[in-house]
């Protein structure tokens, strides 16, 4: 995938996105999505990992640190995702869904703005974080709207 295609991607599903969360209601927000997470932890959830991209691109762009290994994500990424469960459910429902709108506008924007030969630099490391971010919102978005969907049939039942 090339960068103007995934740069393309992120808009689509940062697009989408947005969209779910206006046309959800504070109560959808809370509802549980799967014995995990709800609606809005879940998208939570990916604006933690989108966190994690901006973090690290705020490291390699000063200079602190080269992109490496290091900042791979582990093979097992669950006990991250248990670690941060509670903390993300802590937030209010529309703020957590408001937060993860804006860290994805903020990851996206900064992702667009990379040059070629620093994404080049970072793709010599080996892609240690995805800059297709596309991906796992993707995933979210399509669980959250198959359970909208699943649920608004059983009301209309």
């Amino acid at each position: 995938m090339t960068q103007t295609d995934y740069i393309a991607a992120n808009r689509v599903e940062r697009e989408r996105m947005h969209a779910l969360v206006e046309r959800l209601s504070d109560e959808q927000l809370a509802q549980p999505l799967n014995s995990s997470w709800t609606v809005a932890a879940a998208l939570g959830h990916a604006a933690f990992w989108d966190a994690r991209v901006l973090h690290w691109l705020d490291q390699w762009e000063s200079g602190r640190v080269q992109p490496s290994s290091a900042a791979s994500e582990p093979d097992d990424v669950d006990w991250v995702n248990d670690a941060t469960r509670e903390l993300i459910h802590a937030i209010a429902p529309r703020a957590c869904a408001e937060l993860a709108l804006r860290i994805a506008e903020e990851t996206d924007r900064r992702v667009e703005q990379l040059s070629p030969a620093f994404v080049a630099v970072i793709a010599a490391a080996g892609n240690p974080i995805s800059l297709n971010r596309a991906a796992h919102r993707r995933e979210h978005l399509d669980e959250i709207e198959a359970k909208q969907r699943t649920g608004h049939e059983q009301t209309n039942a």
